[in-house]
């Protein structure tokens, strides 16, 4: 089974960027709330990352959705992503959406950019705030000892 466009030529696999949406979000005055994932898509669900606005504040996404069938494109802040890394996407599905790369190299410096960026939002966002107790945020979950 080959893959194939509507058009009936053959789809070359490209380079996109992976990554997982946060387990639980800070929200609300001080960040003292906690959500899970965010409304679009579930806690920890894998997304494909494209265009970003605003900067980089919001990356433009490509993943399934927390209800519904299927890939669904949205914008979702960056700070709400983590874990980027360059991806071979070969599913005729994603090919469609036309979000990738053409080098390998361009993708993992972009995967780092957006990484360290992710992490100095999430970490400025509530600077003078402590976190709430007890905190499920993505950098409290890192530091936490699995059992």
């Amino acid at each position: 089974m080959s893959t194939s466009a509507d058009d009936g030529e053959p789809v070359e696999p490209f380079w996109m960027i992976a990554a997982n949406v946060v387990l639980w979000r800070r929200y609300g005055e001080g960040g003292q709330g906690q959500r899970p994932g965010t409304k679009m898509f579930k806690g920890g669900s894998k997304v494909y990352v494209g265009t970003t606005r605003g900067g980089l504040r919001d990356c433009e996404v490509v993943g399934r959705p927390r209800h519904g069938r299927g890939y669904r494109q949205s914008y979702v802040s960056t700070r709400h992503l983590h874990t980027f890394r360059p991806v071979l996407v070969r599913s005729p599905v994603l090919l469609r959406f036309e979000m990738g790369y053409l080098d390998e190299e361009y993708a993992q410096d972009i995967a780092v950019l957006l990484e360290r960026y992710a992490w100095e939002l999430r970490s400025g966002a509530w600077p003078d705030w402590p976190h709430p107790e007890p905190c499920h945020c993505h950098e409290c979950l890192a530091l936490r000892p699995h059992r």
